[in-house]
């Protein structure tokens, strides 16, 4: 990888081989675990200016209709966040001539008050080709990180690093793309109908401008493609508006949607079982699972062109025409291979290739299965391998180690799925951003229950590994050493466990949910596990902390192992009122649904802990909390504290199941109805 300076460019032709495709990331990364950044990609002609709002890519507008350009949205790593976009650069009109990469901030912070601002560009195999650090941030609120642009027939690199004081709205503005002055005002009823919203009169959502509820286009498969679905699929009249992320406007009509609500059954009674598409209960053995995993999978992708889209851009696949195939023969000296799926993509009489590895029920991937098929995709000129198991990949960790010929002019990108992300995107796809018809949205729900269901092997990350038991007698027998290797991997399985948690948190709210990594810059992740396993020895406590995107909530998830309780808390600020009595009520008030046992505690100025309780005894008698030494109120931790499974798998007794449901019942019980936990809304200038 290349490591450039501001101001200086670097041509990507001469830097790989393989550049029809890149991958740009943005990063940063803060010690305290607070600050974010919108990433926006412009398009723009000779003259520096954009056409229209088709030419911005941002948080609500994601995707351009000739898939040149996707959002591809934040994964955590090792010391922060990353923003991802792909770029296919032979779908990029010619009057295109810049692509400029950006990012704003929001809420009063600064891009100086983030660490480590760094942009990379990647080819379409996921190898890193050229990096640019920005050192110089301070005060700006939007930055142009560096942008792609044309010299004749190749493709250069500008590293840019300019920032604006003017946040998003300065930035737009020098491109000449102005921002409505107000994006959260409402539009009257009849803009709304000449937008193509709900008749005049009737109640509707609010029409945002048009650059802010435009959503990515896609292309429909054909008719002939699903002759049966259309006559199966639920009616367009059963479906409700998308719902959307609580800082964007609604997506638009044409986006439908499935009811999270089902509509009343018509069986007589529970034991009738409704008809599905994709069946599980005959399943018995490892190897049925897999290959019906993979066919359903795989034939889904096809067929619902925003899903395949989703699983496969950030792995350098172009937008174009995808064909999938199951158990397809390969030559691989005396003795053929079979992979399980095989993905293709037809571009402009281009192909990229893909050969599909599958797991399920837990079952590890094996490094010579997959060493196999590298060599077969390198030897065929094929693009990637994807492997896909109930596993989470970690930064920074391979999921199986396979060695890449370096001799080899041809590259393949090695990736790697989970099932909790195929469920995840399935379901921020029926739930909350919507497809192109009816019958996309009853294929992805057909799709999701099978991936839900006990019998199916896919529910994702299931097994805190072999060491988990050793680890956690160690910690009953205070016998655990700090330096124990076993209490590294119990970490790391921990980790894996968190981003779980994160998807399927994700996926029901329709935001997303990201753990907090509080690291310096420059850390190392191996370091960093290291020293989370020494506390693992030393308190026998699990800790994590997960950010919903969008808001201001943090959650702190806690697994004491020496006491068999999972706490979820959350902090939140004393409401504003002219006497502490008052805000007290207030807090109250806000909580009147939540659980009994909800333990709440005062968080003060002063020294020493504050007044604490659970609600039920805290409901008549407000007044307690209030700290008697007279120090000034600035917050309360809200926490619950359940039980948590012993076994190290996913069954109903199971760590991983206890952690997720703790989560899960927590947000919904109480941080749900939190109003001082605000989200963003609109576009931030």
């Amino acid at each position: 990888m290349q490591e450039i300076s501001k101001g200086a460019n670097v041509s990507l032709t001469a830097l790989s081989e393989d550049v029809g495709a890149v991958v740009v990331s943005l990063g940063w990364s803060s010690a305290s675990g607070a600050g974010d950044a919108d990433v926006s990609v412009l398009l723009v002609d000779e003259n520096g200016k954009v056409r229209d709002e088709n030419d911005f890519y941002f948080y609500n507008h994601t995707a351009a209709a000739d898939g040149s350009v996707q959002l591809l949205g934040k994964t955590p790593t090792d010391n922060g966040d990353e923003d991802r976009i792909s770029v296919d650069l032979t779908a990029v009109r010619a009057d295109v001539a810049r692509i400029v990469i950006a990012a704003s901030q929001y809420g009063g912070t600064c891009f100086g008050d983030l660490d480590d601002l760094r942009m990379t560009v990647a080819d379409r195999s996921g190898e890193q080709l050229v990096r640019f650090a920005i050192e110089d941030a301070g005060v700006e609120t939007a930055f142009i990180f560096g942008e792609l642009y044309r010299r004749g027939e190749e493709w250069k690199f500008r590293a840019v690093g300019q920032g604006y004081e003017t946040g998003l709205t300065g930035l737009t503005n020098d491109f000449g793309h102005a921002l409505p002055e107000d994006p959260d005002e409402p539009a009257s009823a009849e803009e709304a109908v000449e937008a193509g919203g709900p008749e005049a009169g009737a109640a509707a959502p609010a029409a945002a401008p048009a650059a802010a509820v435009r959503a990515p286009d896609t292309t429909a498969a054909p008719a002939a493609a699903l002759p049966a679905v259309d006559a199966l699929a639920p009616a367009a009249t059963d479906t409700v508006p998308a719902q959307t992320r609580g800082r964007a406007p609604r997506t638009t009509k044409k986006k439908i949607t499935l009811p999270r609500v089902p509509r009343t059954s018509l069986a007589e009674n529970d034991s009738w079982r409704p008809a599905r598409l994709f069946p599980v209960p005959s399943l018995k053995s490892d190897g049925e699972r897999e290959v019906r995993a993979t066919s359903v999978l795989l034939s889904v992708m096809a067929q619902v062109p925003e899903l395949g889209r989703r699983l496969t851009a950030g792995f350098g696949a172009p937008a174009g025409r995808m064909e999938t195939f199951t158990e397809v023969s390969l030559p691989h000296g005396d003795t053929p291979r079979r992979p399980d799926g095989v993905i293709r993509v037809e571009r402009a009489g281009k192909l990229w290739t893909a050969l599909l590895e599958t797991k399920t029920n837990g079952n590890p991937l094996k490094a010579e299965q997959v060493q196999q098929y590298m060599d077969i995709a390198a030897r065929r000129g094929y693009e990637a391998v994807i492997t896909l198991s109930n596993d989470v990949a970690l930064e920074g960790a391979a999921m199986v180690d396979v060695k890449i010929d370096g001799r080899r002019k041809h590259k393949v990108g090695l990736w790697h799925l989970s099932w909790a992300e195929v469920a995840h995107q399935a379901q921020m796809l029926i739930r909350h951003e919507g497809v192109g018809n009816a019958a996309h949205a009853w294929l992805l729900q057909e799709l999701l229950e099978y991936l839900q269901h006990d019998n199916s092997g896919c529910h994702g990350f299931q097994n805190m590994g072999a060491a988990w038991v050793p680890v956690r007698k160690g910690i009953e027998d205070e016998t655990l050493g700090a330096d124990d290797p076993r209490a590294v991997e119990v970490v790391g399985s921990w980790e894996r466990l968190i981003r779980q948690v994160c998807l399927r948190l994700g996926g029901e709210l329709g935001q997303k949910a990201l753990p907090v990594q509080r690291a310096r810059k420059g850390s190392d992740p191996g370091a960093r596990r290291a020293a989370a396993a020494a506390r693992l020895a030393a308190e026998g406590r699990l800790s994590a902390e997960l950010r919903i995107d969008g808001t201001s909530v943090v959650i702190a998830v806690s697994a004491d192992l020496r006491t068999a309780k999972v706490r979820t808390s959350v902090e939140v600020p004393a409401p504003e009122a002219a006497y502490p009595l008052v805000g007290a009520k207030r807090l109250l008030k806000l909580l009147a649904e939540a659980p009994a046992d909800l333990h709440v505690e005062t968080l003060t100025d002063g020294e020493g802990p504050g007044p604490r309780g659970t609600l039920e005894r805290l409901r008549p008698e407000p007044g307690d909390l209030l700290p008697r030494d007279g120090a000034a109120v600035t917050g309360f931790r809200l926490s619950l504290i359940k039980g948590m499974g012993s076994t190290r798998g996913n069954t109903e007794s199971g760590f991983i199941r206890s952690v997720d449901d703790a989560v899960a019942r927590f947000h919904q019980a109480v941080v749900a109805h939190l109003g001082a936990t605000e989200g963003r809304t609109g576009r931030r200038g």
